[in-house]
């Protein structure tokens, strides 16, 4: 009876202990991540991430800047909610969608995106599709970020933009940092990405980078024409003759005469947009474009842009006004500037093909060349990125 009384006592003991052990563990899964369930509902969730990491992509796209920061699900899913919150800018008014909007292909259709306390950007906003795919690592217009890292937390340091300059008054980031750590969900999502909730400016960038990165756009019919065929020069079956022609303008290089008007060839946009990727040629100078947006004097240091993948959205308008200054606002006025560059006085840095036998290019189009590149530059565009919710606003 003894052995009998001693058991029951144990097998008593040990059901409390498991029992309270299961409703510890029970309680804690339930509470786990309350912070992000709260302010995001189903739209971020630890548990069930979207992909990022494994997005496939064409085996004929081969360009890619990621270097060592390596796109991971985790990372990138903070790096959306950093995106799109706009408690990184000084009166959480402003985040870096506010400027870069998912429906107009990460970019913008105002001149000049408006930041802090009615400040304003110093140039147009860039459109943010494939910043990946590129061979040039630096970024910004002037290209004064030498990486998509570094880029990332300029803008919050912006005195205009986002307001953490450390000027004129203004906290700096640290006081941004201190402000993410106060934060109930980035508590949560640091640890989950980090094991800690320590909040540095290393890993905003490397959050920050990883979600640009993963925006990505090839669902286009150039994409379906080009995995059809063996090399961009074939006719794309999928593509009408038009397109096909001016597919064939933009591959096939200019010849000029000794004053730089053009007497054959195509118009030679391959030289600086080389496709498949269509990003910018890293050794491109400024592209006769000078102006200063909302000032006076000129501007020679632009010589980075965006791939002209989404030039136009899924109506075929522009995805908001072209170049750093917003001036030209649709793809004929596009080609009409390449078709007769003016060497402004000063602009000692307009790239090499601008200016065949040092005269500014004269590509002496007919309007049947400048419709069938038109045709050819919107069949770059996909439909995907405009709608896909892994790159939405988490906060919506």
């Amino acid at each position: 009876m003894k052995h009998v009384s001693k058991f029951l006592v144990f097998s008593a003991v040990l059901a409390l202990v498991l029992n309270g052990y299961s409703c510890k563990k029970s309680s804690s899964d339930t509470n786990s991540y309350t912070a992000i369930k709260e302010k995001f509902g189903t739209r971020i969730d630890p548990t069930n991430l979207a992909n990022y990491a494994n997005q496939s992509k064409p085996a004929y796209i081969t360009k890619d800047n990621t270097g060592s920061n390596r796109i991971t699900n985790a990372k990138a899913t903070l790096g959306r909610v950093l995106f799109y919150d706009k408690q990184l800018s000084i009166n959480n008014t402003v985040s870096c969608g506010s400027c870069h909007i998912q429906k107009f292909a990460f970019g913008d259709t105002a001149l000049a995106s408006l930041g802090v306390e009615n400040g304003r950007t110093a140039r147009h906003s860039m459109r943010l599709i494939n910043a990946r795919f590129s061979n040039e690592e630096k970024f910004f217009w002037d290209e004064r970020a030498n990486t998509l890292e570094e880029q990332t937390t300029k803008p919050i340091q912006d005195h205009a933009e986002m307001g953490f300059s450390g000027q004129n008054g203004r906290p700096g980031i640290s006081s941004l940092l201190a402000k993410i750590q106060g934060i109930n969900y980035y508590n949560e999502l640091f640890k989950f990405v980090y094991g800690n909730t320590t909040v540095t400016e290393a890993r905003l960038q490397e959050c920050l980078s990883q979600f640009v990165r993963s925006i990505q756009s090839f669902d286009s019919r150039y994409d379906i024409g080009r995995a059809q065929a063996p090399q961009d020069q074939q006719p794309f079956t999928n593509f009408s003759q038009q397109e096909n022609v001016g597919k064939n303008l933009f591959l096939t290089l200019p010849q000029f005469d000794p004053q730089g008007v053009r007497i054959g060839g195509g118009l030679g946009c391959v030289g600086c947009h080389a496709p498949p990727e269509f990003s910018i040629d890293p050794n491109s100078g400024n592209n006769g474009i000078v102006g200063v947006l909302n000032g006076t004097g000129i501007d020679i240091n632009n010589t980075k842009a965006p791939t002209l993948r989404d030039l136009v959205g899924v109506s075929g308008n522009p995805n908001g006004p072209l170049m750093h200054t917003g001036a030209i606002k649709t793809l004929q006025a596009v080609i009409g500037h390449y078709g007769q560059i003016v060497q402004a006085p000063g602009n000692t840095r307009l790239d090499q093909r601008l200016r065949p036998n040092g005269f500014g290019q004269n590509l002496n189009l007919n309007q049947q060349e400048v419709d069938a590149v038109i045709a050819f530059l919107k069949t770059l565009s996909g439909t995907a990125v405009y709608t896909d919710e892994k790159w939405s606003d988490p906060f919506q």
